[in-house]
């Protein structure tokens, strides 16, 4: 069995989301639209997925939204905001003891080789699926069978745990099983009920 972790929003507190909101405050902008047009840009540039570099993703947020700030500033607005949760690595160690295969599958950019370059836990896992380094994300379900092919398994063999909804539905519609994270209490119960009895 093969156990797939989001990163930001589950093994971490979610930094983007929370860095743009700090970013929107700052330039007087409304957060939620400022988020939209910040996400929808880091698909739509292609950076999520390599394609592209930081510094086109950040000169062209800032020409679509009018914010100020150097590179620096706003990477350091996000990147401050992933804290890992000690919690969770001890689950992925748990799992990983019991003989769980363990991964990340994560849509991120060079950020997370950075974030764990500052703070390492890729020692952690058994795989790191990053959409910055597969060249895909997932928006494309056909993520969820490359990487179950590359962990040796197949997918209803494989369970996958996301805080986003829509991606939860796509690992589900590909034969995942899914975990949608919205606490750690309730993922901790989930997680106990099927593994850990």
């Amino acid at each position: 069995m093969s156990i797939l972790f989001d990163f930001g929003g589950v093994l971490a507190e979610e930094g983007f989301r929370k860095g743009l909101r700090a970013i929107a405050i700052k330039n007087h902008l409304n957060p939620d639209d400022f988020f939209t047009a910040a996400t929808d840009l880091i698909y739509q540039t292609g950076y999520i997925t390599g394609v592209t570099d930081e510094y086109n993703y950040w000169k062209t947020l800032r020409e679509k939204t009018g914010i100020v700030g150097s590179d620096d500033e706003l990477r350091e607005e996000i990147l401050s905001r992933f804290i890992i949760r000690p919690e969770m690595l001890e689950h992925v160690e748990r799992l990983k003891f019991r003989g769980f295969t363990v991964a990340i599958l994560s849509d991120q950019t060079n950020w997370l080789e950075e974030l764990n370059t500052k703070n390492p836990f890729y020692h952690c896992f058994d795989y790191v699926f990053n959409s910055f380094r597969l060249r895909k994300c997932k928006r494309d379900p056909s993520v969820f069978r490359d990487v179950c092919s590359i962990m040796g398994c197949r997918t209803k063999e494989a369970l996958f745990v996301d805080d986003n909804a829509d991606n939860i539905k796509r690992a589900s519609e590909e034969g995942l099983s899914t975990i949608h994270f919205k606490d750690m209490i309730a993922f901790e119960n989930k997680i106990f009920e099927l593994y850990m009895h």
